[in-house]
C-alpha cells in the first residue's frame, strides 16, 4: 500500500464549543474545473472527481482494494499498526462489535451458555494431541520461545483457537452425566500468523471473536445446538448488519479439521463476485472427547452381571463469529462516499446539524435553534436513539455533511431558523439520499420509523443483488463464464473430494479479470464449494440415478453452492 493509505488522516474535532470566537469556516471540498482539451490521466477512471482527503478518492467499482482501504481508515473505523496484519480498532468500529456482542451474548445466555475466559498460551504438548486439528493451523501458529533472555523449557503457542486449551479441563470437570451439558463461551482474541496478503477485518493476524465450546451426553442434543447457533449467526448478519447470508453445510474438504460436520453462513460481495465465510457452527462429534479423555459414567449403571459399563464419550460442538463481520458489512453496503451503516449497529444513528445560520442570523434565532436541538437530543436519549449534534462553528454545513456521510451515519437531521418556526426538521437518509420533512411534535416516532425503514431497505437491496447473482448451472460450459461474471454457481454435485479439487483446478485455468490486484490469489483463483444449502430448491429436485454432477458426471446427491471466495 502507499504511504498515503497507511498514514493516519488528520480529522477535525468532533464538537467545538459554540461559545468560542467565530473563525472563518472550512468549506466543503469543491469539484475542480476540468480542462476538457487536456488528455485524461489513466487514474481518472478510478478516482472520484473533486475528492479531498476528507472523502474517498477511489470508486468502489473501479478500484475496490484502494476504495476499501480508504473507507475503513478515513471513516475512522481502524488504523494501521506497526505490525503487519494487525490493526487498531477505533471506537467507530468497536462500537459496532459491541452491539453484536450485546445482542448475541443475551441470546446464547438464554440457551444456557455461560461466559468464561481461558489463557491465551497453549503448551506444545496440548497441540500435539490432536494432529488432524492442528494441521490446519500449523503454518499460522505464533510461538513464544523466550522470557527475557532465557529460553522457555517448553515453547508456548499463542492460541489460534482454544480446543486444545479448554478440553483438558473439560476432561477434569466432566465425570458424570450430571455434569452435562457443559456450555461455555469466551470473548477473546486469537492469533493466526497468516503470510497471505493481509486485509483489514477480513484476513488479519490477530482478530477478536467469540468461541463457544460445548459438551453433551447425546448427539441429538449437540445437533440441536449446532443449528440453533447457526440461526443466531444468520440473525446477526441479516437483522443487525443487513447482510443476506446462505445457511448450509460445508463439504468434507472444507469442514473443520477433526470435526464431524461444519455448518456455515456464507455471504456474497457483489463488487468482486466472491463469497465469504461469515461464521461457522461445528459438530465435533466424539473425536476430541476421545483424544482428551472427556468421558462420563454410563447413566444406566452397571450391567446385569454387575460389571461396570464402559465410560461414554461426550458429544462436542464449537462455534465462532469474528470481527470479519465488520468488513463484510463495509464491502456490501459502502459506496463512493464512504460507509453506509445499518441503524441497529451504528454508533451514531442520527446526526443533527444546525443549518441556515449566517452573519445576518439574529441571536434570537441562534438561541431558538440551540434550544430546539437540545430538546430533540433529550427526546432521542430518552427513547434510546443514539443521536449527536454537530455544532462546530468553524466548519461549513457542506463540510459537516461530507464528514458524517463518510462515516455512514444512517440519518441526518437539518434544523434551521425556518424549521424552528415551522416546528419541523429535514431528514436525509444516508443509504439512498432521500429527504423527508419530519414534525417536531412526532420527532421520535418519525425518526424511529425512518431508521427501521433504512434498516429494512438496506437488507432488501443487498438480498435482491445477491439473489440475482446466484445462477443455476446444469452444464459445465456455463460454469466458468458465470464465475467470470461475478456470480455464484448452484450445481448438482456428487459431493466427492476429488471432484471438488478438479472443479477448483478446471475453473482456475482461464483466470478472471479483476481489479483486486493486491490479492495474489484473485487472478487465477478457482471456485470451491461454499456450502451445500440447507434450503434445497423445491422446483429442481435431485432425482436419484438421473441427476448427474455438473463436473464429473456421477450421480448428484444435492445442489451445492460454488464460487470464488475470500
Amino acid at each position: 500500500m502507499s504511504s498515503e493509505e497507511s498514514a493516519p488522516v488528520a480529522a477535525a474535532p468532533e464538537v467545538a464549543g459554540s461559545s468560542k470566537p467565530r473563525t472563518p469556516k472550512v468549506k466543503a471540498p469543491q469539484v475542480p474545473k476540468v480542462n476538457k482539451m487536456a488528455p485524461k490521466a489513466k487514474k481518472e477512471a478510478t478516482m472520484v472527481e473533486g475528492a479531498a482527503k476528507i472523502g474517498i478518492e477511489y470508486k468502489k467499482d473501479a478500484d475496490f482494494p484502494k476504495w476499501y482501504q480508504q473507507v475503513v481508515t478515513r471513516s475512522e473505523m481502524l488504523e494501521y499498526y506497526d505490525v503487519s496484519g494487525c490493526y487498531i480498532l477505533r471506537p467507530w468500529a468497536y462500537k459496532i462489535w459491541q452491539e453484536i456482542q450485546l445482542w448475541f451474548d443475551l441470546e446464547i445466555q438464554e440457551l444456557g451458555v455461560e461466559n468464561s475466559y481461558f489463557p491465551m498460551f497453549v503448551p506444545a504438548k496440548n497441540l500435539e494431541k490432536e494432529k488432524d486439528h492442528v494441521e490446519g493451523f500449523a503454518a499460522e501458529v505464533a510461538w513464544v520461545t523466550k522470557a527475557g533472555s532465557s529460553d522457555l523449557e517448553e515453547p508456548l503457542a499463542v492460541r489460534p483457537t482454544s480446543e486444545t486449551v479448554m478440553y483438558p479441563y473439560y476432561a477434569k470437570w466432566i465425570r458424570s452425566h450430571r455434569d452435562l451439558p457443559l456450555r461455555l463461551n469466551q470473548w477473546c482474541n486469537v492469533v493466526r500468523w497468516e503470510f497471505k496478503n493481509p486485509q483489514p477485518f477480513l484476513r488479519t493476524r490477530e482478530f477478536l471473536w467469540q468461541e463457544g465450546h460445548t459438551a453433551f451426553a447425546t448427539k441429538a442434543e449437540a445437533d440441536k445446538e449446532v443449528y440453533q447457533i447457526l440461526d443466531l449467526y444468520r440473525q446477526v448478519y441479516e437483522d443487525l448488519l443487513a447482510v443476506p447470508v446462505i445457511k448450509g453445510i460445508k463439504s468434507e474438504k472444507e469442514k473443520f479439521a477433526g470435526g464431524l460436520y461444519t455448518t456455515t453462513v456464507e455471504g456474497y460481495i457483489p463488487t468482486t463476485g466472491r463469497g465469504i465465510q461469515a461464521a461457522t457452527s461445528h459438530c465435533l462429534g466424539q473425536n476430541f472427547a476421545k483424544m482428551f479423555g472427556i468421558s462420563f459414567e454410563d447413566p444406566q449403571g452397571p450391567l446385569p452381571n454387575g460389571e461396570a459399563r464402559p465410560p461414554m464419550h461426550a458429544w462436542q460442538n464449537s462455534w465462532g463469529l469474528t470481527t470479519r463481520s465488520l468488513g463484510v458489512m463495509v464491502m456490501v453496503h459502502g459506496d463512493d462516499k464512504g460507509l453506509v451503516l445499518p441503524p441497529r449497529v451504528a454508533s451514531v444513528q442520527v446526526i443533527v446539524i444546525p443549518c441556515g445560520i449566517n452573519a445576518k442570523t439574529t441571536e434570537e434565532d441562534r438561541a431558538a435553534i440551540d434550544e430546539r436541538v437540545a430538546d430533540m437530543l433529550k427526546q432521542f436519549k430518552k427513547a434510546g436513539i443514539r443521536a449527536k449534534v454537530d455544532n462546530r462553528d468553524t466548519y461549513s454545513v457542506g463540510y459537516k455533511f461530507n464528514h458524517w456521510e463518510l462515516r455512514g451515519v444512517p440519518l441526518r437531521l437539518e434544523v434551521g431558523p425556518k424549521d424552528v418556526k415551522a416546528n419541523q426538521a429535514l431528514a436525509a437518509r444516508r443509504d439512498n439520499g432521500e429527504k423527508v420533512t419530519v414534525q417536531h411534535a412526532t420527532i421520535v416516532q418519525d425518526v424511529r420509523e425512518l431508521l427501521d425503514t433504512v434498516q429494512s431497505d438496506m437488507f432488501k437491496r443487498a438480498k435482491e443483488v445477491r439473489d440475482a447473482n446466484v445462477i443455476y448451472v446444469e452444464d459445465w460450459k456455463d460454469f466458468v463464464p458465470a464465475l467470470d461474471n461475478k456470480q455464484f454457481c448452484m450445481i448438482p454435485w456428487c459431493e466427492e473430494v476429488a471432484c471438488e479439487e478438479e472443479i477448483k483446478e478446471k475453473s482456475a485455468r482461464t483466470g478472471i479479470a479483476t481489479a483486486e490486484v493486491q490479492d495474489d490469489k484473485a487472478p487465477s483463483m478457482g471456485a470451491k464449494s461454499l456450502c451445500i444449502p440447507l434450503d434445497q430448491p423445491q422446483d429442481k429436485p435431485i432425482v436419484a440415478g438421473e441427476t448427474k454432477c455438473v463436473s464429473c458426471g456421477k450421480d448428484a446427491k444435492r445442489w451445492a453452492l460454488f464460487g470464488r471466495s475470500y
